[in-house]
């Protein structure tokens, strides 16, 4: 590049994006990188403050910011996400399906590490749809030594650092347990809200059983659950430390490999989470889920749906983030809940 007075520029060509803001009416490019300079150009480019104009002069080893955003976009992108065209010297990744986003963060702070450029992505583990934002890619200046980004292209060699899993779990199975609703003492008001939250990724329930407090009568309707073939089996109800709750217990002979049996999150910390051997997840899942609007369920429901399996550790790494502040409006998963791990 080269820099000229703007008075001067006719018959130069721009080398970077030049944009408009109008507070509260635009935000556009007003002249976009390429554009061969005009008489009649130079009056607007000095009413957007642009005294000087810096004009693109090919030099060997240097690549201009469009260049060096299109490889930072590449080393993120993977299957199920597409590149935006590159504007204002920035390249943005949007999801193409349903699924679960993930960020390899080592990689990526790798990468941020490296001076005058940026990759700066939505938070890991989280839901996305058709037409979400997952990253925006540029470089700082307006041109990089080529050399710079070989780095890059080292960093991200072995594999993409932004991932989507598809949800692939579509059926569950829910065990209501609880002598209360068993016996008809009080209405069954939470296999209604596990409906409503799976209906939202497109998960049919394809059995339901409502049974007693009681070991066997528990362990025949998840054995009853799993003969159904359901992708995920969730329990509702006796999940406390009380004499009463049977259910953790009952997950355990199941025969499942008991992950977790609590988890650090508020609202959620009663959680039961394993696998059976043919990895069929199954929940236990607290009664907060039953009346609070984002709880452990909805940090963990996605990736499970995503057939992405949690460890131990992972579980221990939600209490940083696990605090609900629970808001008078709930604006999850726009809030920071969950977003420690």
């Amino acid at each position: 590049m080269k820099q000229i007075e703007t008075i001067h520029a006719e018959g130069h060509v721009i080398c970077h994006d030049i944009t408009v803001i109008i507070k509260d009416q635009i935000k556009d490019t007003a002249f976009r990188k390429g554009h061969i300079v005009t008489k009649e150009d130079i009056p607007k480019l000095l009413s957007l403050g642009k005294d000087h104009l810096y004009v693109w002069e090919k030099t060997e080893g240097i690549l201009h910011e469009n260049k060096a955003a299109a490889i930072l976009a590449s080393v993120c992108k993977n299957e199920y996400m597409h590149m935006t065209p590159v504007k204002e010297g920035k390249i943005e990744l949007i999801a193409d399906i349903d699924g679960v986003f993930l960020v390899d963060i080592k990689r990526l702070i790798e990468i941020n590490c490296l001076d005058n450029m940026m990759i700066a992505a939505r938070h890991t583990n989280q839901a996305v749809k058709p037409g979400d934002k997952l990253a925006g890619t540029r470089i700082i200046p307006l041109v990089i030594e080529e050399d710079r980004m070989k780095e890059v292209k080292k960093i991200g060699a072995d594999k993409p650092i932004l991932e989507i899993k598809p949800f692939v779990r579509n059926t569950a199975a829910i065990v209501t347990t609880g002598n209360e609703v068993y016996h008809g003492r009080i209405r069954d008001t939470f296999t209604p809200v596990v409906k409503e939250k799976l209906a939202r990724f497109g998960v049919e329930v394809i059995a339901h059983e409502i049974v007693p407090d009681k070991d066997e009568k528990i362990l025949t309707a998840i054995e009853n659950a799993r003969k159904c073939g359901a992708d995920l089996i969730l329990c509702t109800g006796g999940m406390s430390v009380d004499p009463d709750d049977r259910t953790p217990g009952a997950i355990k002979k199941s025969g499942a490999e008991v992950i977790t049996y609590g988890a650090p999150v508020l609202p959620g910390a009663m959680l039961v989470l394993g696998y059976y051997e043919d990895k069929t997840p199954i929940l236990g899942l607290p009664g907060c889920v039953m009346y609070a609007e984002a709880t452990v369920f909805d940090l963990i429901l996605p990736r499970v749906l995503a057939d992405i399996r949690i460890e131990k550790t992972e579980i221990a790494g939600m209490g940083h983030g696990g605090l609900c502040l629970g808001c008078e409006v709930c604006h999850y998963p726009n809030c920071s809940f969950g977003k420690g791990y």
